[in-house]
Formats: C-alpha cells, structure tokens, sequence
C-alpha cells in the first residue's frame, strides 16, 4: 500500500501568502478586459448572528458541497489525528476535505487508511495542494513526479488535484508565464486522461502585473494561455479581494480597478472550487485586510455565492472554508461552516 506523501510547500506556501510581492505593485497598470467595483463594493458586513442570515429559499451552498481546506486544521491533525478531525468536521456540517499534504505531521498513514477515514465519517476528498516544480528532481511536484503526484490523487479518488504555487518558474514576464501556462496545460491533460482536474489556487499577487507589460495583468496571461478544459481555477476569494485593494492602481496611481467575482462570471465552468475566508477592511493593513472567520468580515458572501449559484452549472461548485492562521482552528470549522449553512436564497443579511 502507498505511503502518503508529505507537502514540500507549506511553509512556502505560507511565506508567499505574506509576502510575496512582484514588485509590490510598482508595475500596476490598466486592466485587460471589463471590470467595474472596487474593494468598497464588498463591504455589507457579514457578521455571524447566524439568526439574522436566515431566509427564504434553500441554501445558498448545497449539501455535498461544503469543504475545508485541511491546512486550516494541521495543528489538530499533528495533536489528535485525522480521525478525531474528520469526526469534528462530520459533526459540524461538512462534506468534503481538501488536502494539503497526506500527512500533516501524523506520521505513518497510507493513502487507503486516509481513503477509509474519510468514507467512515461521511466524507469526501474533493482536491488537493501538491507543489508545482522544484529543482530536486525528486521532490514531490507536478514537474518533478507527475506520475506520482497523479496516482496518489487517484488512489484517494480525487476529482481535483492542483497547485497553491503561482506560475512564477520563469519570472514575472507575459513570456515567463506564458511557459509556465504550457506547462499547466500538460498536467491538466495529464489529469484529465486520468478523469480528474487540475486546477491552479490563487493568492493577491497573480492580480499584478507584468514586469515587461505594465499594461497586462498576469492572470490575465494565466488566464488567455491555458486551456479551460484543461486547467481549472479555485479562487482564493480574500486573496482575490486583497488583490483587488494592492493592484487597482496603476503605477501612477490612477485606477485599473477589478472585481473578482467578474472573473467567474465570464467563466463559472474553470471555477469548480472556491476557497472561503473573510477579512475585515483594514486600511492600515498592508493587504487591505485583516483575517477572520468566515461570517465575521466584510467580504459579502451572500452576495458571491447568490450570483454564482445563479449561473449555468452554478449548484456544482465547491465551497472550500479556509483560515491560515486561526487562533482556534476548530471553533473557526465549526463557526464558519454554520455560517454558511445559515445563508438562504433570498434571505436577507
């Protein structure tokens, strides 16, 4: 039976999420292709009387379709085990887990015990974090061992397995990203001659800009040279709304506003699964942000999950809760998924 494999990217991970910088916005430009709203347009407070969210109409995230992202638990998956976990998530309300490395520090688990684990507790593996390249020819990663990466997605059943890594291998140029966009292609088709998806997580700064094309947003690149049957997106929503506050400027500091949520609009099918984390507007935070549970910010997630859930294909999407750095990662499971389980069509809030 197959060992689970570690993540060799989490502290990366982290790292990137707080400061990585492609020129800290120094390149800012116009943006490539129509958006309108600005960081504002988020506000309508989201706070967590779950009894004032509750409305009409069914819920705004289906049953089968509410995850987490299992870095948001790694300290109670080291301390009392993926069993213990996945029994607390089951009786929160959730469906799905994202992984982010097989092991998180537990030691010996194979992927058929992890497999079993889940099914136990009524839960389904929907995706996974796994590394993009690294220069150890080695190392766990899409470059370095496909194969590999994509057998054990298989194993645990997977629909999804993809990256949190940017397309920075080869700079922040258009042509830089645009090799990297091949590259992606090559691991969708890889992934999906398996039957599953690839798909590629954003943080703020895939919304920068290139260093050669002041005037091209770099997800946009992202976006233009990869196939959409191949290569999926999960939107990080913060993150894209950090974005939306460090990359709405030009250098000159005119506006090159964007509003995440246009980007699904245009194309919900590359979207097949979010990540949901809140943040309250904080100008006097470099991101604009400060995290908080989901339900607890003023990023307006009825507002969100309304107009994707309105789209064609709008009730297949998956709803991936995330926190990187919970004070209390339990109560930031259990408060954030009865937040969103409280949220109605055509409620109010």
């Amino acid at each position: 039976m197959k060992r689970a494999q570690e993540h060799p990217e989490l502290a990366e991970t982290l790292r990137r999420r707080r400061f990585l910088g492609v020129a800290a916005g120094a390149t800012a430009a116009t943006l490539v292709g129509t958006a309108t709203a600005t960081a504002a347009q988020t506000g309508t407070s989201a706070r967590s009387d779950t009894s004032a969210h509750k409305g009409r109409g069914g819920p705004l995230v289906p049953r089968g379709h509410l995850g987490i992202q299992l870095y948001t638990l790694r300290d109670q998956v080291r301390s009392i085990g993926f069993a213990q976990v996945f029994k607390e998530l089951a009786r929160y309300g959730y469906d799905q887990v994202e992984f982010a490395g097989y092991t998180q520090g537990t030691g010996d688990i194979t992927l058929g015990q992890l497999k079993r684990l889940m099914r136990d507790h009524g839960l389904r593996g929907i995706g996974s974090h796994v590394g993009y390249y690294s220069d150890d020819p080695k190392a766990y990663s899409f470059a370095t061992n496909l194969t590999q990466v994509l057998d054990d997605a298989e194993a645990l059943g997977l629909p999804h397995v993809g990256t949190a890594s940017g397309p920075w291998r080869y700079g922040s140029t258009v042509d830089g990203w645009k090799r990297c966009a091949e590259e992606f292609n090559t691991y969708g088709a890889a992934a999906k001659a398996r039957g599953m998806k690839f798909y590629q997580h954003n943080h703020a700064e895939e919304f920068s800009f290139a260093t050669d094309r002041p005037d091209v947003r770099l997800y946009d690149v992202l976006l233009a040279e990869t196939d959409p049957e191949l290569v999926h997106l999960e939107m990080d929503i913060y993150w894209a709304y950090v974005a939306q506050y460090r990359f709405g400027k030009k250098v000159d500091g005119s506006p090159a506003p964007f509003e995440p949520l246009d980007y699904v609009l245009r194309a919900p099918h590359r979207y097949p699964l979010f990540h949901v984390k809140d943040g309250e507007h904080d100008e006097t935070a470099t991101d604009g942000y400060r995290m908080v549970d989901v339900g607890d910010g003023d990023i307006d997630y009825r507002r969100f999950l309304t107009a994707v859930g309105r789209t064609h294909g709008g009730r297949r999407h998956h709803w991936m809760v995330e926190h990187d750095e919970p004070a209390d990662s339990l109560t930031t499971a259990r408060r954030s998924a009865r937040y969103l389980r409280s949220l109605r069509c055509g409620g109010r809030g």
